[in-house]
């Protein structure tokens, strides 16, 4: 079972989806399709969606958030500013978890809004917690019209309040292990040595 990874329901174009819902929209996802990706960037994409980072994240757009292409840049960022994120229908996506197994995104999000004992619009960005859900039923769908989607999916400042978001995160964390290391093994000061000149008589 791989999280993440989907297709568009209308072209059966393969995605891995950023984000299952975004705030206020709750029936609309943000994807990134693999094949309008360069080589170097697809093969980062797929190894950072099947490591265990990517496997464990709650929403996979916060793992790209902290990660890098080979070229250096950070993921998230230059997927967005060269229009590889695109704004879907949560119900012209279909998870693919396996090769058995096909999720409408739209069930699988209610499923786990359910689950949790809230709504589908409080299911965006809700933190961390790993949340492993199973559809067994597939319903027919309204597929909406290829032109409901758009490139224009995170502003600048929902992107600058991400880098914020991870900022502090890796803050603390720094901080955290820092403590951790002192304890261990405290920094030595060092101490600075007066060079003393003897006067030769």
């Amino acid at each position: 079972m791989l999280k993440h990874v989907g297709r568009v329901k209308s072209t059966q174009r393969k995605v891995i989806v950023a984000y299952r819902t975004l705030p206020g929209d709750a029936k609309s996802c943000v994807v990134v399709t693999t094949e309008n990706l360069e080589a170097a960037d697809h093969d980062s994409l797929i190894k950072l969606v099947e490591s265990n980072a990517g496997q464990n994240a709650y929403e996979f757009a916060e793992v790209m958030a902290r990660s890098t292409l080979s070229d250096g840049s950070n993921m998230l960022a230059r997927f967005h500013t060269t229009g590889k994120m695109t704004r879907v229908s949560t119900d012209n996506i279909e998870m693919t978890p396996d090769l058995s197994n096909v999720i409408m995104l739209d069930k699988l999000n209610q499923t786990i809004a359910e689950s949790r004992g809230v709504t589908v619009d409080e299911l965006a960005l809700k933190g961390p917690t790993n949340t492993s859900t199973t559809v067994s039923q597939n319903a027919e769908e309204t597929v909406p019209p290829e032109t409901n989607e758009s490139n224009d999916i995170l502003t600048d400042e929902q992107l600058a309040a991400s880098y914020r978001s991870q900022a502090d995160t890796m803050f603390k964390e720094a901080k955290r292990l820092r403590d951790e290391a002192e304890k261990l093994h405290p920094t030595k000061k060092k101490s600075v040595k007066k060079s003393v000149e003897n006067a030769q008589p």
